[in-house]
């Protein structure tokens, strides 16, 4: 059978012209509409090389552009599909980055602070109005129109975009830029839109004092401080920084989400509908020295981690506009991020989904421990099925092999019980399975009170279904003391 001929739509309608940016799968291009003269900036995706994963992302991306047309957010005027590309057409936006452009100014105040929130707040109540939430709202992705004074802010690149209707609240995995995150998802808690507020929280704090609410080169320190909301504003640069401006911020950086102000909220407070009676007009040119190091320390460090990221086999993609968006495509360990680093961390990357399996075992096996029955089957699947010393080499299925031990023995002997898991070995095969292979240290106490420990070795697959990983097989390699099965 003859191959379909290859749509040409897009070279029908547009001239390509020079290259804008460069990524692992695809290619950014200024390009001129032949019907109108106008520019536009064509990002081409080279299809054959995208896993599903990738190719479901795209769609998911170019879906959520489609929905959202609003003078603060770079427009996505056309999408066309060809037999191996892609072709996303954006605004061509030509003003750089906004934080780059306030160092540029010779005057900056409080006022102009209020004014460039209030456009990022616009471009986010847009989103949320449509049931989309951004997750990676950082200065790399504000962007200005021209380089005309006065240009418009736009909010860019939609690639961690997703769809939430309402007030839904769930967990759609781990995803942002280190700094920016808020407290629920370091806390792997259901999120929303709420994630967004704080991360404007963040943003407003920046363009305040040149610097961010939460810093430390060791992001575990980072990431303690963000979960209870640990900043403070210090003088004397916060002297000058008026009450309303602060109140902005705190209800923003609101640990809470629930309590958290909203966009629509923020957008009537005050500092922001009433800047001319509120905000000061005082030029503050601390913050704009500050910012020219916070913007110099974040491009070092994003030139740093590319660097490294490309050493390590890591790939960089780039935005419709020309600008490097990283992307960890292996076990970043190595890696350590800080909180003035824009490197995006995806909600597939792979360390984090490593963990998730492993934390799913040490709930499986806690259960086991504490002899919860329910908690057992609510992470098993109804059908688990099972290599077992105890079965005499032969395989189990379904749960009544193992609800026996639960009513019999563990129970009883749930108190004396730990478990610890040694070289724990994940391995991913697609986005909804995986194999976990380790060593299990049990120890025990006898009825005469002597201490023992027991090991074994252990291999369980996990099935994701419906947002939720189940343990549908394991094989035990040794016999178990009898209170310590399953």
């Amino acid at each position: 059978m003859a191959a379909p001929a290859a749509c040409t739509r897009f070279s029908d309608n547009y001239d390509l012209k020079e290259e804008l940016g460069k990524g692992a799968f695809s290619v950014v291009r200024r390009c001129v509409q032949k019907s109108t003269g106008l520019e536009f900036a064509a990002k081409i995706i080279n299809t054959k090389k995208l896993s599903a994963r990738d190719f479901q992302k795209l769609e998911r991306e170019a879906r959520i552009c489609r929905k959202l047309q609003h003078p603060n957010i770079v427009r996505l005027h056309d999408s066309i599909q060809e037999e191996h590309f892609h072709y996303l057409v954006f605004d061509l936006v030509t003003g750089g980055e906004l934080f780059e452009d306030i160092v540029a100014r010779e005057f900056y105040s409080e006022a102009d602070a209020s004014h460039c929130i209030q456009q990022i707040l616009e471009s986010v109540h847009h989103c949320h109005s449509n049931g989309v939430v951004h997750r990676d709202l950082k200065p790399e992705n504000l962007l200005l129109a021209s380089k005309a004074k006065g240009a418009a802010v736009k909010l860019a690149d939609f690639g961690l975009a997703i769809e939430v209707p309402g007030d839904q609240q769930a967990w759609f995995g781990f995803a942002g830029t280190p700094g920016y995150l808020s407290p629920e998802v370091l806390k792997k808690e259901p999120y929303g839109k709420p994630v967004d507020i704080w991360a404007c929280g963040v943003i407003l704090y920046i363009l305040l004092v040149g610097y961010p609410p939460f810093w430390d080169e060791d992001q575990h320190r980072l990431y303690a401080q963000i979960k209870i909301g640990a900043y403070d504003y210090p003088s004397p640069e916060w002297d000058t920084v008026t009450a309303e401006a602060k109140s902005l911020i705190n209800e923003m950086l609101t640990v809470n989400p629930s309590k958290r102000i909203t966009a629509s909220e923020a957008l009537k407070h005050p500092w922001i509908c009433q800047r001319e009676r509120v905000a000061s007009m005082v030029h503050r040119q601390e913050t704009v020295d500050c910012l020219k190091k916070f913007n110099a320390r974040r491009k070092l460090k994003g030139a740093i981690l590319t660097t490294m990221l490309a050493t390590r086999n890591f790939s960089s993609k780039y935005d419709a506009h020309g600008r490097s968006i990283i992307t960890k495509k292996g076990d970043g360990s190595q890696v350590k991020e800080s909180t003035d680093s824009s490197t995006t961390l995806e909600d597939d990357d792979i360390k984090a989904r490593k963990q998730e399996i492993i934390k799913m075992t040490e709930q499986l096996i806690e259960a086991i421990n504490t002899g919860e029955y329910e908690a057992y089957t609510k992470i098993c699947d109804p059908h688990l099925t099972a290599f077992e010393p105890e079965a005499l080499g032969n395989l189990v299925e379904g749960m009544d092999f193992h609800k026996f031990y639960f009513d019999n023995v563990l129970g009883k002997n749930c108190k004396a019980l730990n478990t610890t898991i040694l070289n724990p070995h994940v391995h991913l095969m697609g986005d909804e399975a995986a194999c976990i292979a380790y060593v299990r240290l049990t120890q025990y106490m006898d009825k005469q009170g002597q201490a023992h420990t027991h090991q074994s070795e252990e291999t369980r697959v996990w099935h994701k279904r419906d947002n939720k990983w189940q343990n549908v097989h394991f094989h035990r390699s040794s016999v178990t003391p009898p209170f310590a099965m399953k």
